[in-house]
């Protein structure tokens, strides 16, 4: 018979672990380690065929870095040297305060891989942004330059190529690839096939690694040496804590001492396929849980990963996978409704709603006043997770406008 007490221990631990946030920790106790022993670093794995290690934890850099110079020297302490921004996030404040960084401490900019991107489609914006971030971040050079947002392989012509080839030619990038939040399956097993892209950002996790066209697409790229980056990678979607493979994860990863958000982590980790992690890390606390989780040698076991993968079966309706093609053209205008989604996901699972919000009201005038009104049933039937499209876009018009 199941010890009640030990169940509702396990069902308070969800809910903590929850509103706690992405990645952070109950607290010091609580969590796999204080913090990570000042002698060691997250370890490295290799970035596809480049030829270059990089850390399995990145900074993910959507935030104003200018609000903590000091929350980037603890990252670089713990080797946390993959730094990832884009010329658009926070209006360019996040570059400018790596620039600030860099300025004071210009001798890490050996130590650091610098990641951005650019929302522009064209050689002449990428290269406007390009120069942009070169002078915003007070450097020669971006380690690895990426398409940002890429939704289908149109988007990735041979003059994109031809732009990529000039822009190492100059030095001022050294890798090129792009990133990717939907149709990312198709876009990896395209990729994979062209030779020139060497690294990809896209959304991976529990819910989403076992998809077989995940796997393939993941295969795919590892094989032709594209360095894969996860992001998203704690799933999102809002914690239950009433079905018994909920209780069970629960109990199991507080028992062993970390928190479901760093079991999270540590699943994505188990694919050696997946180069790292890039993680959103607004303060220490943050960083100091995900650092923890990346040094940590304990290894989820085989039953672990059986019940994440169980969980993420039983709520699949409760996560949109990306898969654009298929719910966007049921839809008369072709809506953004994986964008949607997503910014739902930043405002109710990240409680991040500046961010939701500021996505939401960059949608044209005229695309959020049809939104509520759509019909979205043929949507919803091809919808392989049977989310509930239609009720979550009249959410998102109330919630988000």
């Amino acid at each position: 018979m199941t010890d009640i007490k030990y169940n509702v221990s396990r069902r308070q631990f969800l809910k903590t672990s929850a509103a706690a946030g992405l990645g952070s920790m109950i607290s010091p106790s609580d969590c796999l380690a204080t913090s990570p022993p000042q002698s060691q670093v997250v370890p490295t794995r290799p970035f596809g065929n480049t030829g270059v290690d990089v850390p399995i934890l990145a900074f993910g850099g959507s935030l104003d870095t200018s609000m903590s110079t000091l929350l980037l020297k603890q990252a670089v302490r713990w080797g946390v040297t993959y730094w990832d921004t884009a010329a658009s996030y926070m209006g360019g404040k996040s570059e400018r305060g790596i620039g600030r960084y860099l300025d004071k401490y210009p001798e890490d900019r050996k130590k650091i891989f610098l990641v951005t991107k650019s929302h522009t489609w064209t050689p002449r914006g990428m290269t406007r942004d390009l120069n942009t971030s070169l002078e915003r971040m007070k450097t020669d050079y971006i380690d690895l330059y990426f398409l940002h947002s890429a939704w289908n392989v149109s988007s990735l012509e041979t003059e994109l190529k031809i732009w990529a080839e000039k822009a190492k030619s100059e030095g001022k990038i050294r890798f090129f690839g792009f990133s990717t939040h939907g149709n990312m399956e198709t876009l990896l097993l395209e990729a994979s096939k062209l030779g020139w892209i060497d690294g990809i950002m896209m959304t991976y996790n529990f819910r989403l690694m076992h998809e077989d066209s995940m796997r393939r697409g993941v295969d795919a790229c590892y094989e032709a040496g594209v360095g894969l980056i996860a992001m998203k990678t704690q799933g999102g979607g809002q914690i239950r804590t009433d079905t018994e493979v909920e209780l069970e994860l629960g109990g199991r990863f507080l028992q062993k001492g970390y928190t479901e958000a760093q079991a999270r982590l540590k699943a994505v980790w188990e694919n050696p396929q997946i180069t790292g992690i890039c993680s959103e890390m607004p303060n220490t606390t943050l960083l100091m849980s995900n650092v923890a989780a990346a040094t940590d040698k304990t290894r989820l076991s085989g039953r672990d990963m059986e019940l994440l993968k169980q969980y993420a079966e039983e709520t699949r309706s409760d996560y949109c996978a990306g898969c654009a093609d298929i719910c966007e053209s049921a839809v008369e205008g072709k809506l953004p409704i994986c964008d949607v989604m997503r910014y739902l996901m930043y405002s109710r699972s990240y409680g991040n709603q500046h961010r939701a919000k500021m996505g939401y009201h960059e949608l044209p005038f005229g695309t959020r006043m049809r939104m509520a009104d759509m019909d979205y049933s043929l949507a919803e039937q091809r919808c392989p997770r049977n989310i509930p499209i239609g009720a979550l876009m009249r959410q998102a018009s109330d919630e988000l406008a």
